[in-house]
């Protein structure tokens, strides 16, 4: 059974998110610039620093984003009173039965914030962001369902991180000095796509989709890191929605749309390996499962445009989602009835 916060938790976690997004605004040092690239629109900060013109990405343009733009002075002036607020949410929402994050990850997160990480185009994928679902669907989830994991995974597009012409700021590689974290050996010498803690047992990984047959690694420039490309990631990851973490007076990441990430999770579960992957496997399937139970009531449109999208792309997408339905009969039964 689905057991829901209360409408007052669910509304404190909106206005942290809001918040969150206001202050990514209120940072704008010059003049707000708007730059079109093959049909897309993106805003910048453009500011001088001497004689020179640097232009800091902002995000990609969105009636919401103009808004906040258009305010940005008011928005600025009110920065303090914003963090203040935020605090205090955080507190409400822990109240509240929010689950949390432990100080080693949310130090991580929130210094990838403050380098850029989520604003060029970094997407939470994984445990941690099925479990920052609780905010966006106002659902309480047990520890048994969303127990957090030591594996950071941040996906994102090889062409998006090249088109932003813009770059972590520190660098990454600052940041994981900072924090105790060493590149682990890759197959292909010189690159490096995963990084671990070397006084604890975190992991973090960068990934990119895959659109040829290889599965190998390519650059994201903006973060100044490599990936491992993944068949599939595309649908996951496209148009990423934002998310707030309840962690001191909040972190702004983002974090895949919630119906992808669930018909994403079915096809992952039938790409494990049978026997090592077992339990990562079941657990693809309890996150699934558990999304589409929310969804179907609250969101059954947009689950339903998800799930033809991904059948839509070809004969093994829709294989690996039958396969792994075939073991969920309750939640093929859902999903048949949207």
């Amino acid at each position: 059974m689905i057991e829901r916060h209360s409408s007052i938790a669910h509304s404190a976690y909106h206005d942290l998110l809001r918040s969150l997004q206001d202050d990514a605004v209120s940072e704008i040092r010059g003049s707000p610039t708007r730059v079109e690239r093959k049909g897309r629109v993106y805003w910048y900060d453009s500011y001088r620093v001497g004689s020179d013109v640097r232009k800091r990405y902002i995000g990609e343009d969105s009636e919401e984003l103009r808004a906040r733009i258009a305010a940005y002075e008011t928005l600025k002036s009110a920065t303090e009173a914003r963090r203040k607020n935020r605090t205090r949410l955080v507190r409400l929402l822990r109240a509240e039965g929010f689950l949390s994050l432990d100080a080693a990850t949310g130090g991580l997160l929130s210094a990838f914030a403050a380098s850029g990480v989520f604003r060029l185009g970094g997407t939470v994928v994984g445990t941690h962001a099925f479990r920052l679902y609780e905010g966006e669907l106002g659902v309480h989830m047990g520890v048994d369902m969303a127990a957090q994991t030591d594996d950071i995974d941040i996906a994102s597009f090889t062409r998006l991180s090249l088109a932003l012409e813009d770059t972590a700021a520190p660098p990454l590689e600052s940041v994981f000095k900072d924090l105790a974290f060493s590149p682990q050996p890759s197959v292909q010498k010189g690159r490096t796509w995963r990084w671990k803690q070397s006084r604890g047992d975190t992991l973090v990984e960068f990934l990119t989709p895959s659109f040829d047959e290889k599965e190998g690694l390519q650059p994201l420039s903006a973060l100044g890191v490599d990936a491992q490309a993944l068949h599939h990631l595309n649908f996951l990851i496209a148009e990423p929605i934002k998310a707030a973490i309840n962690y001191r007076s909040g972190v702004l990441v983002q974090i895949p749309q919630p119906e992808r990430f669930a018909i994403h999770k079915l096809i992952v579960a039938s790409r494990r390996r049978a026997g090592v992957d077992a339990l990562k496997s079941e657990k693809d399937r309890r996150q699934a499962a558990f999304l589409i139970d929310v969804l179907a009531d609250d969101r059954p449109d947009e689950l339903k445009d998800a799930m033809e999208d991904a059948k839509s792309r070809g004969p093994k997408w829709r294989e690996r989602i039958s396969a792994t339905l075939a073991r969920m009969p309750k939640t093929a039964e859902r999903l048949s009835r949207l």
